[in-house]
């Protein structure tokens, strides 16, 4: 399986933008359909949002309109740029492979990484 890395967490005040990464080794994420997911305190991991291996995305009602997932694949990295963030969207962002069927598309396929803490605070 892929080996997937995520980074680019931080904290920034509501209304402020940061870019998560995940970035792949051993295999191209081109052939994957990947998604992000993120765990706030006391909450459930929940789906944010998948690129397919075509670039095709699709976002959580949640995000949608704010996050915008994209894939850049001379880096072998996908992105999940996060603008306007706002106090819910605090939490443990991962990223995984995730299923190409309608009941598989926002689950997780692979074991969780060590994620990236976003926070967002005044």
């Amino acid at each position: 399986q892929v080996q997937l890395a995520e980074s680019g967490g931080g904290s920034v005040q509501p209304g402020g933008s940061l870019r998560l990464s995940c970035t792949g080794s051993g295999r191209t994420l081109s052939t994957y359909n990947i998604g992000w997911f993120r765990q706030a305190p006391g909450k459930e991991r929940e789906f944010v949002a998948r690129i397919r291996y075509d670039g095709v995305p699709m976002y959580d009602v949640s995000v949608r309109g704010r996050f915008t997932i994209s894939r850049d694949d001379a880096k072998n990295t996908v992105y999940l740029q996060m603008n306007n963030l706002q106090y819910e969207d605090t939490a443990e962002y991962y990223c995984n492979r995730v299923g190409s069927r309608i009941d598989t598309m926002t689950t997780a396929l692979q074991a969780w990484g060590q994620g990236t803490l976003v926070t967002v605070s005044s």
